[in-house]
């Protein structure tokens, strides 16, 4: 019950599915359980890709045998996990574009990021970030909507579990007095950790029956590669991280996956 207590306030946290009256009371909350809560992030993956996958499943058969059916779920399915989760992994992504891109300055970075107005780089970033998605995602459901589908249930949960691998390297480096990620941004136990990865295995495994060894393989590789490339960059450019570099770390990973995927099926 304590797991479940966690669980959903991660999605308190994380998206605006609404846990509020009797509920939200029996959950209850202290910095303490926020922490824990970082456990279950891959979790929210599995709401995310839950919606997506419905989304984009049933607009693809609607349209269908219309070409450009890939296209218009791929919009639409985007639409609907920003609404589910408020943006607040879009707005990380921003935050870190206009930091590092408008200052090569590690306070000056610090501080653009704390700016809640977003800039030319941080619009860039995510103008460039949604064409991605949009047309990988077309560009996997004209192969086959199963393939659209599998990319939406893996690329949703192992991009949630990234940015914990950079809580547990890099230090936080956020303003501490006003972060509301500075919870889930001490160091995370291996234990939890491990519990993030449990939550992984099922949508991973379910990605290689639907699909294969060769398109598990070089998605996971996308999505890690992302991530490993940010972490780098925050750690040289900022000496640890942000809740907004996490937010930005789950939206360049489940990119990468969709990428990784994309060309695997050049090679199937």
């Amino acid at each position: 019950m304590q797991a479940l207590r966690h669980y959903l306030l991660a999605v308190q946290f994380f998206t605006r599915i609404p846990v509020t009256g009797r509920l939200a009371g029996w959950v209850g909350y202290s910095p303490a359980m926020l922490r824990a809560s970082a456990a279950h992030f891959p979790g929210i993956g599995w709401l995310a890709a839950a919606l997506a996958a419905g989304v984009y499943a049933a607009l693809h058969a609607a349209l269908a045998p219309n070409p450009m059916a890939p296209a218009v779920a791929a919009v639409f399915c985007t639409i609907a996990t920003v609404l589910m989760t408020g943006g607040f992994h879009e707005d990380g992504l921003a935050d870190v574009a206009d930091g590092l891109g408008g200052s090569h300055d590690r306070e000056r970075a610090l501080d653009i990021m704390k700016d809640s107005r977003i800039g030319a780089f941080g619009a860039m970033a995510l103008v460039l970030a949604l064409l991605a998605k949009v047309s990988l995602l077309a560009l996997l459901g004209a192969h086959s909507l199963l393939a659209a589908v599998a990319a939406l249930v893996g690329g949703h949960v192992l991009s949630r579990l990234w940015p914990l691998f950079i809580v547990r390297g890099l230090p936080h480096v956020g303003d501490t007095a006003r972060s509301k990620s500075k919870p889930l941004a001490d160091q995370i136990s291996v234990g939890a950790l491990a519990a993030a990865m449990c939550w992984c295995w099922m949508p991973l495994a379910l990605v290689w029956q639907a699909q294969s060894a060769t398109y598990l393989i070089a998605s996971l590789t996308g999505s890690a590669l992302a991530a490993a490339w940010l972490a780098h960059w925050f750690a040289r450019r900022l000496q640890g991280f942000t809740g907004d570099c996490l937010g930005a770390t789950q939206q360049v990973s489940e990119i990468g996956f969709y990428l990784g995927a994309a060309l695997a099926l050049r090679w199937m």
